[in-house]
């Protein structure tokens, strides 16, 4: 069938009315705390919302239908795990983020154990968040290119521009604010697609269920004792919650919003509340996959990919009018999560390796982060540079994107990897930061070194599934930065 004016009209109103309002705070950046924090001034709900969007992505929401449609449900074992790992972090992490004026993550790190560290945890975040982010952005081109024939290279160029607009002048609130906005334009559209598949299928959902009961499609729980299967409950529950402890206690990307409320209080029950959020939506979009299953009855290798399945039936299947609202739901999921993205990679660029070095070139030690806003001079030279690095990193994403083209098949589960090479070794520094006195710089070091190597190991040369590389990344930097900082002060102490 395809799209016509109306949906054609209704995307476009889409584009231009996210940017204009994004482009609303501009006024409100007087500040690096503005730009980056939002003046920590964000209600708790706004960053829950938040916190949902920046981890749904486009590759949520076209590629967990796939997940479905092949298999079951029990891809919701892992986001059970999201949950768990949501209170280690409220608990045992939050309460050192808000001792003292932190601006990115990797602050704590140098508090605990000095400059060298910081470093290396915010440099693994650069690279690891922006090979993530590319293969995100990359999956925008999919649902793009089906739905306006524009070709994936212009697609990711259409997206990348818009949403750096808006990152561009607003920083950090107009990423929260546009984040709940378009998080109610996607939910709204996607209950909105089930509901007509509902009665595109003979039957309804009483057809739906029958067929989906009779392919084991609901099947949530799978507790089979393996180590090799990326979905059962163990490496669900338990992996799902090492990862989303490091993506959302150690990653930049969600520690900004956390750091972006009022308090603690109010940070514990945004983070908290958003895990709930998260858990409908990740079954709301399972269920969608196999209400496709029920319509189509037909193997996803029809399609060419899982991933091109729900876009397909938008594009093809959707009443006009109702197909331009979902397309314009999937891209307000690729331009929350850009955005995101976006600022807070200009913020760990900025705060955790341009000023520092800016101060030791000075030999000025007082002109660390903690004085960004000293003066107004230098205030707004450091937010000229902000949006100069903001820029820098949309077009370090659009290039790692079309890089992404014909080399990756399940959109998903590659982001998932990419940022779980690289989660363990973080995890593992930051708990050794909080959980121990003994660890010392240099032997945290040497855990992440070999943190990462294990990591890298478990991607490359082995079938061991993702959900459980971060727990294994984690316990392998934890031992290992233990055993060395003992030793290494053992060996001060003897060579003293």
């Amino acid at each position: 069938m395809g799209l016509n004016r109306l949906d054609f009209a209704i995307i476009a109103a889409y584009l231009v009315g996210i940017t204009l309002f994004g482009l609303r705070f501009r006024k409100r950046q007087r500040s690096l705390r503005d730009y980056f924090l939002a003046g920590r001034d964000i209600p708790w709900w706004a960053i829950a919302l938040s916190i949902v969007a920046a981890e749904t992505s486009t590759l949520t929401i076209i590629s967990v239908p796939g997940l479905a449609y092949d298999g079951n449900l029990t891809f919701l074992q892992v986001v059970m795990g999201y949950v768990v790992g949501r209170f280690v972090i409220a608990f045992v992490l939050l309460p050192h983020y808000f001792k003292g004026d932190l601006y990115t993550a990797y602050e704590l790190i140098e508090r605990r154990f000095g400059p060298h560290l910081r470093t290396l945890t915010s440099g693994t975040f650069l690279l690891t968040r922006a090979a993530a982010e590319g293969v995100r952005v990359y999956a925008v081109s999919i649902v793009v290119s089906i739905a306006l024939g524009t070709g994936e290279i212009a697609s990711i160029a259409i997206i990348t521009i818009l949403t750096v607009v808006y990152t561009f002048e607003g920083g950090l609130a107009a990423v929260i604010w546009t984040d709940v906005v378009q998080t109610v334009i996607y939910v709204g559209g996607t209950l909105v697609g089930m509901i007509t598949i509902i009665h595109l299928v003979p039957g309804g959902w009483t057809h739906i269920h029958d067929i989906a009961a009779a392919t084991d499609k609901f099947r949530v729980f799978d507790f089979t004792p393996t180590l090799w299967k990326p979905y059962t409950f163990w490496a669900g529950v338990i992996g799902g919650a090492f990862l989303t402890t490091a993506s959302h206690g150690t990653d930049q990307l969600i520690v900004q919003r956390l750091l972006a409320a009022r308090n603690l209080r109010q940070s514990k029950t945004a983070l908290l509340s958003s895990g709930a959020a998260i858990f409908f939506q990740f079954a709301l979009f399972l269920v969608l996959g196999v209400m496709l299953f029920a319509y189509y009855m037909l193997p996803s290798a029809h399609f060419g990919k899982a991933d091109r399945i729900y876009p397909t039936f938008i594009v093809t299947h959707m009443p006009h009018g109702i197909s331009g609202l979902l397309i314009a739901a999937v891209l307000a999921a690729a331009m929350s999560n850009l955005s995101a993205a976006l600022n807070s990679l200009s913020s760990s660029t900025v705060m955790d390796f341009y000023l520092r070095i800016k101060a030791f070139n000075r030999r000025d030690r007082a002109a660390s982060t903690e004085s960004a806003e000293d003066n107004s001079g230098a205030d707004e030279q450091r937010m000229r540079l902000s949006r100069v690095v903001t820029i820098v990193w949309a077009a370090v994403l659009f290039v790692l994107a079309v890089l992404c083209l014909h080399r990756v098949s399940r959109v998903v589960e590659v982001g998932l990897q990419i940022a779980s090479v690289a989660y363990g070794a973080l995890l593992g520094a930051f708990l050794l930061g909080v959980l121990t006195r003994r660890a010392n710089q240099v032997g945290v070091a040497i855990g992440m070194l070999c943190g990462l190597a294990t990591e890298i190991y478990l991607w490359k040369f082995t079938a061991v599934p993702f959900t459980w590389w971060v727990m294994i990344g984690t316990t392998f930097t934890f031992a290992i930065g233990y055993i060395a900082s003992i030793a290494m002060a053992r060996s001060s102490r003897e060579s003293s």
